[in-house]
């Protein structure tokens, strides 16, 4: 499976994460984000860094509560508001949706 952007193909598993991390750009998140029906701006920019930042650090993609715990100190907000909050900015799931776009593996233990 592949994507167009900007008359480049990016090859893509059947779920449509990028089988090449080198492939991510803010052009081809876009993408990802049009397709996932994601309309950007500057929070979820912030947690798609926040992920690309945490992976290349730590060669994973964080669980979904090592993210609602990031989101909640950096807001200094309750964990429960930091889950809200992600979700209304990725309602199919913080730790697909969000990791998708950020060009990153399905995080591990998501279905």
């Amino acid at each position: 499976m592949s994507l167009d952007v900007n008359g480049t193909t990016i090859e893509v598993d059947e779920n449509g994460y990028l089988l090449s991390l080198e492939d991510w750009s803010e052009e081809v998140a876009g993408k990802l984000a049009e397709d996932e029906e994601i309309e950007m701006n500057d929070q979820h920019w912030e947690i798609v860094n926040f992920l690309r930042d945490y992976y290349q650090e730590f060669q994973i993609a964080p669980a979904v509560k090592v993210l609602t715990k990031a989101i909640a100190k950096k807001n200094d907000i309750h964990k429960k508001e930091a889950s809200v909050f992600l979700y209304e900015l990725f309602p199919n799931g913080p730790g697909l949706q969000a990791c998708k776009i950020a060009g990153l593996p399905k995080p591990t233990g998501c279905v």
